[in-house]
């Protein structure tokens, strides 16, 4: 995957607009110089809530290919209920597919504890973004490298926040899941901005 431009050649205010649901998400990359360390390490910090938060953490499992009902009132991480597992495939092609329960379907999620609507088929975030049970400073390392983050710089992760085609539909639906659902905290919208924050300041890193 072709990696973008990091922020250091960035001299000018960038600007792309994305649509998600109908809103529009602006990807506004701050001028070189304009965000110090300590603005961008707190705009990680806010990151981290973001990723952390079980209605994003909950499918960045490991290896074992289960995902988790952590916290949103099923307490602290308790395994995917019904012996779900999404094997290798990472969408449970060899047993029983995500899609048999998490809907694919662009339909409102209005009913509180039917299942989930999403534009695109059910599947857990790749091995590589594994984030279930991590620190912040993990985390961290893990998201700034290209190695391990798809060959994205920050703008480039703010870019697949605010509309990634291939996985847009989950995260958004992270801030506006339905039927009653807890919503990751604070506004897509505002984790792009810490994104792009965080990248200007030089992806600073808690402790290091």
């Amino acid at each position: 995957m072709k990696i973008a431009l990091g922020f250091g050649l960035v001299a000018m205010l960038a600007s792309a607009t994305l649509a998600h649901s109908g809103d529009a998400v602006a990807v506004k990359v701050p001028a070189k110089g304009s965000v110090t360390r300590e603005e961008g390490l707190a705009a990680w910090s806010r990151v981290y809530t973001v990723v952390s938060h079980p209605r994003c953490s909950n499918c960045h499992v490991g290896k074992d290919n289960i995902p988790r009902w952590s916290g949103l009132g099923y307490g602290p991480n308790r395994v995917h209920g019904m012996n779900i597992h999404a094997d290798e495939s990472r969408i449970g092609g060899e047993a029983l597919l995500c899609s048999t329960c998490h809907v694919t379907s662009n339909a409102p999620n209005v009913l509180p504890h039917a299942p989930p609507h999403v534009g695109l088929p059910w599947h857990l975030a790749p091995v590589e973004f594994e984030w279930f049970g991590k620190s912040s400073p993990e985390i961290c390392a893990q998201v700034r490298e290209p190695a391990r983050n798809g060959g994205r710089s920050a703008k480039g992760l703010s870019e697949h926040l605010a509309g990634d085609p291939n996985h847009g539909g989950f995260i958004q639906w992270a801030w506006n899941p339905g039927g009653g659902r807890e919503p990751a905290p604070g506004t897509l919208q505002g984790a792009v901005n810490d994104v792009l924050a965080w990248g200007a300041a030089g992806m600073p890193c808690p402790g290091r």
